[in-house]
């Protein structure tokens, strides 16, 4: 189950990088439903929230409009992995308070979960950053702010299925890969068709 939502938590984190960041942080400080381990109880300091949330909002404004949706996930091809690699590593209760010693963190296997996390989160922000332009061309960029809020809703929903229905990942990851994979079809056939 563990696996499970890290796998969630990561798969959010490829949609949107602070979602489930911020989830986890006032989850782990305000309620009982998530303890953090000791290394990543950094997550509920008061100045991380309130960082997390500013740019939560700078995320949500720029990720609707089109063209600089584009810009913003070139950005966030170094943020949503990282964020992806936390989430996951927290999200298992990887015990990390070990990043003090790298000797011990790299020898105690402690990084394998934040690894899973960075390519999971990876492959959900490339698979992203592939259909958007996509469709934003498809569409004079009317899709933008439709694909993105679907998009963090998609993120919302997969933190706390992670969290309270872990069981239920596996279903959602896998009707993910396949609207990924339609998209990407669609695509492909679109191209095939334009002359020239």
């Amino acid at each position: 189950m563990e696996l499970l939502t890290g796998f969630g938590l990561a798969t959010a984190a490829g949609l949107n990088a602070y979602i489930p960041l911020l989830a986890l942080a006032l989850l782990g400080r305000f309620t009982d439903l998530i303890t953090l381990p000791h290394g990543w109880s950094w997550l509920e300091n008061g100045w991380v929230i309130t960082i997390v949330v500013v740019l939560l909002v700078i995320e949500i404004v720029a990720d609707k409009i089109p063209a600089l949706d584009s810009v913003n996930d070139a950005v966030q091809t170094f943020v949503r992995p990282g964020a992806g690699g936390i989430v996951f590593g927290s999200g298992t209760a990887a015990q990390t308070a070990a990043v003090t010693d790298p000797g011990e963190f790299a020898r105690s296997g402690q990084w394998v979960p934040i690894a899973i996390g960075v390519v999971t989160a990876l492959i959900v922000h490339l698979t992203k950053t592939t259909v958007r332009p996509a469709a934003n061309v498809a569409t004079a960029g009317v899709a933008a702010p439709v694909l993105s809020t679907i998009e963090d809703i998609t993120s919302v929903a997969l933190v706390f299925i992670a969290i309270l229905i872990p069981a239920l990942v596996l279903v959602v990851l896998i009707a993910l890969v396949w609207a990924a994979v339609v998209l990407l079809r669609r695509r492909r056939r679109r191209k095939a068709v334009k002359p020239g």
